[in-house]
């Protein structure tokens, strides 16, 4: 799926410069320029949003009214992480705008509002802010320059003499004050040459009025009112209603379709697709109740006849390969290995996981007449979006709209593509736009699954109880076989979201040698939130605390002692959830700690979490306490509220989350057999975010890897048993004395 556009890009922020602005008809757009990416240019783009009326259009990205009002565009997809806030401040700040007179609107889907120049725009990774600070920053920077450029100007003054600040430019000599909304239509017809980019002065983080303070976000009072944001909730003009019904196997169609068509209800239509049937009525129910009542016939699918039970043993299997490509060397592992005073060896593993995002898959879709496409749907990538519409059907990308509405969660499942090509395919049979929505069964049976895994972990100890060697071999399906617009499997046969977290050790260890397996088991697999370290936190952060209890050390000073040489960061975090927790005092009566840490995206997270366990072997988490380092952060109040929902992500899936398969069929069906931690289950969480002025990390995903390995190890704390595969539910725990 790689383009030649995309093999050509440049990377890098350091490669980028700011383009002199150019005026038109709609005002002053500007844009970002990666030499030699000719999605980006330097002239007035075509096809942008028009300013409204008694607006100016300031750049790519601003509208500003004549009373003040300021809308941004975001580039990217709100899901709940706050970013349709967090970005918006960014761009505030150094526009030294007023902050209740801000308003947000996602991008339209036309290439001059990618933020890298890049044909990609994607939700993912973490990465809306880090990867786009600067950019935000310009960009408020740029229009601030042109307000006070407009001002000197309209006063015959020259523009140092002036300055901006809560959405005015004031001349301090004369008293002089004129507020953007005065200011906008004079500043959109400037020349291009009126703010020179290289001599823009962005702000030091000391000089920040909005970034780093609590913030309430934009978002919050449309959504609390109820107001129709999502995806689900669009109508529009002759609109008809499907829902979808999939082989059980996957891989499996329909066999006898035509026989299954000719005998619908009145005012039904039947649409094949590849792998499932799709009905089309004039209301949701009604397809949902026809679709499901259909005898189809399917096919054998690829997964027939395969059982978790195999799954698990085929994995196994493939830890074992002396060839696995190597993702990690260090040293001589496997000869100091053999060396050690103490060995330990362990395998772990980890289920399949389903998404299960509250707002049920969908995409409303137009197949129009004259040929074009427009879409409505909750996507994490609508240029993705975009792109994968125009491979499967030939419509070009321009003729292709894509409305971006708000996310009822994503969590690298709305990444995926597969409900809006269903909905094309809906659209284009009826010749009417169509509402697709997904029940939550085909949700739960039909995702794009977190990989299952097995890792084969060895470490040895010296006579004073430090690591000198350690070796891992993990077995996955591959996430990237399919990402090939991504670059796919690396070199060797390396898919990084298989061993990121696991190949790159912060711990002291001279020796390495981490291997990786890509076993192809036909079950369809995708990005799930925190991706590889979703898993392999709960795999390393609980070997190290074997590792710790074989020296006979205390977990939290083991885990220190090999971190403070090199890694001041991270011993800052450790030291820091130590002392929130208490550590190194004893737990409350029938109650016992765990501690892990981890990195990923950018970020460096520590989580204590305190349990019980009842006399029956149930285990309750109490309470966690989370330590955060992210370096420069925009809103704390999204870093705390992100740490807290990675914490009940993660803490779902380590206690009951599987997804397990029975001759080739999911056999999870909805909530009450994949279940999610329920209001009176939640734990007590406390976060610090622990300032270290470092280059900004993300906090969507990070709050969740620590979480199953410092359950575990509090489980081990109070229980003696050690438990080395996912879900916590899967085992019977020795009775304790719950509080």
């Amino acid at each position: 799926m790689t383009t030649d556009l995309e093999k050509n890009l440049p990377t890098g922020l350091s490669r980028r410069s700011f383009v002199q602005s150019a005026a038109a008809a709609a005002g002053l757009v500007l844009g970002f320029h990666l030499p030699g990416n000719p999605m980006r240019r330097a002239e007035a783009f075509a096809g942008a949003a028009p300013a409204n009326k008694g607006e100016s259009r300031l750049n790519t990205w601003l509208r500003i009214a004549t009373d003040g009002t300021i809308t941004i565009y975001v580039a990217r997809s709100e899901m709940g992480q706050g970013i349709y806030t967090a970005m918006p401040m960014l761009v505030a700040e150094e526009l030294e705008a007023d902050w209740t007179k801000i308003r947000v609107e996602p991008s339209p889907s036309d290439a001059e509002f990618n933020y890298s120049g890049r044909p990609m725009e994607i939700t993912g990774g973490s990465s809306s802010i880090n990867s786009n600070w600067e950019i935000l920053q310009r960009i408020g920077a740029t229009a601030r320059h042109m307000m006070i450029a407009a001002a000197a100007k309209q006063w015959g003054v020259t523009p140092d003499s002036c300055r901006a600040e809560q959405g005015a430019v004031v001349h301090a000599s004369s008293g002089r004050k004129a507020s953007y909304g005065e200011l906008a239509t004079l500043a959109a017809a400037l020349p291009a040459d009126a703010v020179n980019a290289k001599e823009l002065k962005l702000k030091t983080p000391a000089e920040y009025k909005i970034v780093g303070k609590p913030t309430k976000r934009l978002d919050t009072p449309a959504k609390v009112s109820g107001k129709p944001l999502f995806g689900i909730d669009v109508v529009v003009p002759d609109m008809r209603y499907a829902a979808v019904r999939h082989s059980p196997v996957f891989g499996g169609e329909c066999s006898n379709f035509d026989a299954l068509a000719k005998a619908l209800p009145e005012g039904t239509t039947l649409v094949k697709v590849a792998g499932a049937v799709i009905a089309v009525a004039d209301g949701w129910w009604k397809a949902k109740t026809v679709v499901e009542g259909l005898d189809v016939k399917w096919t054998q699918g690829t997964t027939a006849g395969l059982s978790s039970a195999a799954i698990e043993k085929k994995l196994r299997a493939a830890t074992a390969g002396k060839a696995n490509p190597t993702a990690t060397t260090k040293g001589e592992a496997l000869k100091e290995l053999s060396k050690a005073k103490k060995k330990l060896e362990v395998e772990y593993s980890t289920p399949f996981l389903a998404h299960t995002a509250m707002e049920p898959m969908n995409c409303t879709a137009h197949v129009k007449p004259d040929g074009g496409i427009e879409l409505w749907v909750g996507t994490q990538s609508h240029t993705l979006t975009k792109l994968v519409a125009s491979m499967a059907t030939k419509v070009p990308q321009e003729q292709i709209v894509v409305h971006t509405t708000y996310l009822g969660g994503g969590f690298g499942r709305r990444a995926e593509n597969d409900v809006v090509l269903q909905a094309i395919e809906a659209s284009k049979a009826v010749g009417k736009p169509v509402k697709l929505i997904w029940s939550r069964q085909e949700d739960v049976q039909h995702d794009f699954y977190r990989p299952a895994s097995v890792v084969k972990m060895r470490g040895g100890l010296d006579a004073e109880g430090r690591p000198v060697a350690f070796t891992a071999s993990i077995a996955s399906p591959s996430i990237l076989q399919r990402w090939t617009i991504f670059g796919g499997v690396g070199k060797g046969g390396i898919d990084f979201t298989t061993i990121e977290g696991l190949a790159d050790i912060k711990y002291e260890c001279p020796h390495q040698l981490v291997q990786a397996a890509i076993v192809d088991l036909g079950v369809p697999v995708g990005f799930w939130r925190s991706v590889g370290s979703s898993h392999n936190a709960f795999y390393l952060e609980s070997f190290i605390d074997e590792l710790a209890h074989a020296a006979k050390q205390d977990p939290y000073k083991f885990r220190r002692g090999l971190l403070e040489k090199s890694h001041p960061r991270f011993v800052k975090v450790l030291d820091t959830v130590a002392k929130m927790s208490g550590w190194e005092t004893p737990a409350p009566a029938g109650r016992a700690r765990g501690i892990a840490i981890a990195e990923s995206f950018g970020t460096i997270v520590a989580e204590v979490a305190e349990v019980s366990v009842s006399a029956s072997g149930q285990p309750t988490v109490h309470k966690v306490w989370v330590a955060v380092d992210c370096g420069r952060y925009v809103n704390p109040d999204t870093v705390i509220a992100q740490m807290e929902g990675g914490v009940v992500y993660g803490l779902s899936a380590a206690l009951r989350g599987k997804i397990t398969l029975s001759n080739g069929r999911v056999e999870q069906t909805n909530f009450h057999d994949y279940t999610m931690l329920a209001p009176h289950e939640m734990p007590e969480i406390t976060v610090e975010i622990v300032e270290s002025g470092a280059n900004p990390g993300g906090v969507g995903e990070p709050g969740t890897p620590p979480i199953a390995p410092a359950v575990a190890n509090a489980l081990f704390a109070a229980t003696g048993k050690r438990i080395r595969s996912l879900p916590f539910s899967n085992h019977k725990l020795p009775g304790g004395k719950a509080t």
